[in-house]
């Protein structure tokens, strides 16, 4: 009889590493929730998760990781696997790829935090069905994840969408943005850090009729509107701490007025259904990574997977 297929995913965000290993129907057999504190400490405590998880469920066929970043993706190039030029302390250089293949040796997939979580919208979500979608998520940062004929796209390396220019709102004149890199791209002016600077109180503590949101929703409109031109998808997902509830309204509203009524498939687009919230679950970059790890091995997405299988909450654990 053959040994039961065991893959192993990694969420790897700048706060937790959610880790786990599941059986290939999707079940989880382990997890473990890992405080991203220093890279030594982090990557260790999450590959000897794995080693340790190996000892008592078998050995992992492959390994997916779903990383925040920015990440060197190009096989070729001489930083492949690294985390570069993030602004979280001690992380810039971080050989996340590399670590990984010394101590548990196994097949790996590495991929962009916001991919990963597409591909958990693509099994579970709004994904579902659809040939070309766009995941973003708007919060410490702004990225955007995309999945082109069912898969996720990087070219060269994965997109920075987070960083182009964008024309400011109306009346928004004096804010420099708090990029470092780029002062007042959209990033500089729309994420989660970005408001608390304009504002002087985090995003969270204002109210819904403050004028932050519907200036934010311009801003994460021009994203939109950038996404609907360049790459025309099936469908926009956003999310993160930044998207209240009532943001959607906003946001679809400074949408249309940014298309303005330009090419007869876009005046037909529902803005109800093309801008959309994520319905995945909050683990949908966990969900994402044991979903590339699959089918690295397998050679296809597990859309045999249940919603269900992927509950995991009587054997998560923590590290702190």
């Amino acid at each position: 009889m053959a040994s039961p297929l065991i893959i192993g995913g990694i969420e790897a965000g700048g706060t937790k590493f959610l880790c786990g290993v599941a059986r290939e129907d999707g079940a989880i057999l382990e997890e473990i929730r890992i405080p991203t504190t220093t890279p030594v400490q982090t990557l260790t405590a999450a590959s000897d998760f794995f080693t340790q998880a190996a000892e008592r469920h078998g050995p992992m066929a492959a390994l997916g990781i779903g990383s925040f970043g920015p990440l060197s993706l190009r096989a070729t190039a001489s930083d492949y696997g690294r985390i570069t030029s993030t602004p979280k302390p001690g992380w810039p250089g971080a050989d996340l790829l590399g670590h990984f293949r010394r101590t548990l040796g196994v097949p790996m997939v590495l991929d962009t935090d916001v991919n990963a979580a597409a591909v958990g919208e693509l099994l579970f979500g709004g994904g579902r069905g659809l040939d070309t979608f766009c995941y973003v998520t708007v919060g410490t940062g702004i990225g955007v994840g995309l999945l082109i004929n069912g898969a996720p796209h990087n070219g060269a390396n994965h997109p920075e969408a987070g960083h182009i220019r964008v024309v400011r709102a109306d009346g928004d004149t004096d804010f420099p943005g708090s990029c470092p890199y780029h002062g007042d791209c959209l990033e500089g002016m729309a994420r989660g850090p970005a408001m608390r600077v304009r504002w002087g109180v985090p995003a969270e503590d204002l109210s819904d009729a403050h004028p932050a949101w519907p200036m934010a929703a311009h801003y994460v409109a021009e994203l939109c509107a950038s996404l609907t031109y360049t790459l025309r998808p099936d469908r926009i997902i956003v999310g993160g701490g930044v998207m209240r509830p009532h943001m959607y309204g906003l946001v679809r509203e400074a949408l249309v007025r940014k298309l303005a009524g330009y090419d007869a498939s876009l005046r037909e687009l529902d803005p109800t259904d093309y801008i959309a919230r994520p319905s995945a679950g909050s683990s949908a970059g966990f969900t994402g990574a044991l979903a590339l790890a699959y089918r690295h091995v397998a050679g296809r997405w597990p859309m045999h997977w249940a919603v269900g299988a992927l509950d995991s909450s009587k054997t998560e654990s923590l590290i702190s």
